[in-house]
């Protein structure tokens, strides 16, 4: 008969609770502010409910009132220097973070309102309220607040969408060699979130300082805890993960600053990621000033019992028995507190004239400039000035015939040794003798300790790369394997990443570079070899670079690491094997953003294409003499970075156009570039613009459905034949 041994979990877990001994016995000026840091997000959380219901906010005003206690009792502890991100719900983490900041605590005295504690609270409600002087410049709303100088890194809208980040600060803590930490708050929805379990695995195996802070409270907007988890504890997903965990009662803010602190001295001698699961509970709805009973997913009876345990009674309650203030004295703090939220509406908004009483609106002059919308998608690319850049044609360097995959590990080595700040990191780069292709070769043989093989979980270090680049201490390079991944890490890549600078003002550098390799044609099916190029291109915030030489590699890597945008550098695997003028040592030029390469000259046909299809067009055009082209080979794809100078000279020329490219129609680049070229030149169009693409379906595993589906040269053969005929 088989035997049975109970096992334990290799991590603590632990509930912490307070007793009066321990109340008693708390520090008097923790008391004091806790309570005053939480009265200040009461009463700001209440007017923003208030000037909801008079629709002056925009949007959702998710509103934080009945959960103060685990944001002032969690962030108390922390430093500036500390980070911390959260959820949509996250004016209260905003606000303890930036009155730490700014609060410079006085013994045995509530914290004071001072001019510094006005302009916080001044300028979060003007971000609430979409206003140009909001810490966001009015982008952000209330789901989006960033305020990078007092360590509060961005709340964000995508339920778990924030965590992956949270990591990437906690690594470029560690690696900066000091001893802060990073907290990530999110709620009980976001819990069995994929994003958040690979990033509970990724940051205990890599030992990050980070703090998961789960809200409990209770429900994901009208879905009780219960009914989506087996397992409503919900600080017991750490066990898995080896992750020490604590549970704590929310309503408690001295109960969660005790767990803070035992958490804190966890992370910051070095000793990897916790968890602290608080329970705790919103008292009105989603979003807005009613109750959920109002929208029947919870009784009456539940939402009294709750608002029985209202952390800020009970810090009253407390602070008045330790005899440290008086009823009156606190009551003259609310009292203080309110009129300065007043105040600061008052100096936003205006009567409506004509208006009924007491009605009010916005004052215009505060309102963002519309000529503000589109400001801040990318960065100016000021960082590049001073750059020394080449083409192969002007290059004076040495010059040998190179292997395409030689120059991708030799330069990204180069970059590395110039530059400590990078980093790479993905699955498999650390292995293999420089990963599945070569491409990490020289690098991990330099420099092991910033070449990091991940777990499978693009969402995960994809994320993190995002953070490490929001920070800005080190540079992140993130690989995927095949270009398909960025479906798995879609939110983090197109949400987060892609949206982040403009998101929060326009102003934030996210040096950030995603390789992606193509690879169709080489027999892996339908989930591995798609071109995202066309999907790229929608995606405000990115650039996108496809080179197609070694010697472009070279400038154009070199380019995208020292961008201040996210840049995403697209690579064949066709190309990997092939030779080109590549330098022998001169490996630190750069090649512009917005600049075309014209291969070939010519008078009757434009031809566009870019990675391996660049070869294919040569080919073609070589066995269709008869046609005399100019072949532009693009570079870089974005819409902010087309050289359309290039591409008009051409068309000027030539009156005639040709998109190549070899990936499925669907999801066609050459599609957008069309529609753009169109739009731009169709007075000089002497004929519709022709396109060669793969076919609709994505590639098979069978060599010649394979072949089918993508297109190569004989493909644009084709296509020059029948523009010949025209």
């Amino acid at each position: 008969m088989p035997s049975h041994r109970d096992l334990t979990a290799a991590s603590s877990w632990v509930q912490l609770t307070t007793d009066d001994a321990d109340w008693a016995s708390a520090d008097p000026d923790v008391l004091l502010q806790l309570l005053g840091r939480a009265q200040w997000i009461r009463s700001f959380e209440e007017y923003v409910l208030e000037l909801a219901g008079q629709s002056l906010i925009h949007g959702p005003a998710h509103s934080s009132v009945g959960q103060e206690g685990g944001a002032v009792g969690s962030v108390l502890p922390l430093r500036s220097d500390d980070f911390v991100n959260g959820s949509h719900r996250g004016h209260h983490q905003f606000l303890a973070k930036a009155f730490g900041h700014v609060v410079v605590p006085k013994a045995g005295a509530l914290p004071e309102l001072t001019p510094q504690v006005h302009e916080v609270l001044r300028r979060t409600l003007s971000e609430i309220c979409g206003l140009a002087d909001g810490f966001c410049r009015g982008r952000g709303g209330s789901m989006h607040l960033q305020w990078r100088e007092a360590g509060a890194m961005g709340t964000n809208a995508i339920v778990g969408g924030g965590v992956p980040q949270a990591a990437g600060f906690a690594f470029n803590q560690r690696q900066a060699g000091t001893d802060a930490v990073s907290v990530t708050y999110f709620g009980d929805g976001a819990v069995n979130i994929g994003s958040v379990l690979e990033t509970f695995n990724l940051a205990a195996a890599w030992r990050l300082p980070v703090c998961f802070f789960i809200e409990n409270n209770q429900y994901a907007v009208s879905t009780p805890v219960s009914k989506s988890t087996a397992e409503p504890r919900l600080s017991a997903r750490g066990l898995g993960f080896n992750i020490p965990s604590w549970r704590v009662d929310g309503m408690d803010a001295l109960a969660v600053h005790a767990a803070m602190n035992e958490a804190l001295a966890h992370m910051r001698v070095g000793n990897g990621p916790t968890i602290i699961e608080a329970d705790l509970y919103r008292f009105y709805h989603q979003n807005g000033a009613f109750p959920g009973s109002a929208f029947g997913y919870r009784d009456k009876a539940e939402e009294a019992a709750w608002r029985e345990r209202d952390p800020i009674a009970q810090l009253r309650r407390q602070v008045i028995a330790r005899e440290l203030l008086t009823e009156d004295e606190i009551e003259a703090s609310v009292a203080e507190v309110d009129s300065v939220m007043r105040e600061i509406g008052d100096t936003l908004l205006e009567p409506v004239p004509g208006g009924k009483p007491n009605e009010r609106r916005i004052i215009a002059d505060l309102w963002p400039d519309t000529s503000f919308v589109d400001v801040g998608i990318r960065g100016d690319l000021s960082e590049l000035d001073g750059s020394r850049y080449e083409d192969v044609d002007s290059f004076t360097g040495e010059l040998a015939d190179r292997r395409f995959i030689d120059l991708v590990s030799d330069v990204m080595a180069r970059r590395m040794e110039t530059d400590d700040s990078v980093v790479v990191m993905g699955e498999d780069v650390d292995g293999l003798k420089g990963g599945t292709n070569g491409a990490t070769k020289k690098a991990l043989e330099l420099f092991p300790e910033r070449v990091l093989g991940t777990p499978i979980s693009e969402n995960a270090f994809a994320g993190l790369g995002g953070g490490m680049a929001l920070d800005g201490r080190f540079k992140p390079v993130v690989e995927f394997m095949y270009a398909d991944f960025m479906w798995v890490a879609a939110d983090q890549l197109f949400n987060q990443v892609a949206k982040a600078r403009h998101m929060f003002g326009g102003e934030s550098a996210v040096p950030f570079v995603l390789r992606q390799k193509l690879a169709a044609g080489t027999g892996y099916g339908s989930q591995h070899s798609m071109d995202p190029a066309g999907i790229l291109a929608t995606a405000p915030g990115l650039r996108v670079v496809a080179p197609s030489t070694p010697f472009d590699y070279v400038g154009l890597m070199n380019t995208a690491l020292a961008c201040a945008d996210p840049v995403v550098v697209l690579e064949h695997v066709d190309l990997y094997t092939t030779k080109g003028a590549a330098p022998v040592d001169d490996l630190d030029y750069l090649i512009p953003v917005g600049r075309a390469a014209v291969r070939r000259e010519g008078s009757d046909l434009t031809v566009i294409s870019y990675l391996s299809m660049v070869g294919h067009c040569l080919e073609a055009l070589d066995q269709v003499p008869e046609v005399s082209a100019d072949l532009i080979d693009l570079r870089w794809l974005d819409r902010a970075s087309l050289d359309w100078e290039t591409i008009e000279a051409s068309v000027k020329k030539t009156n005639r156009v040709l998109i190549v490219e070899q990936g499925a129609t669907g999801t066609s680049y050459g599609g957008w570039l069309a529609d753009e070229i169109q739009r731009r030149l169709f007075d000089w169009l002497d004929a519709p613009i022709e396109r060669v693409t793969g076919a609709e379906a994505s590639p098979s595993i069978s060599k010649v459905l394979e072949r089918a589906a993508i297109a190569k040269t004989d493909e644009v053969v084709a296509a020059l034949r029948v523009i010949a005929a025209a």
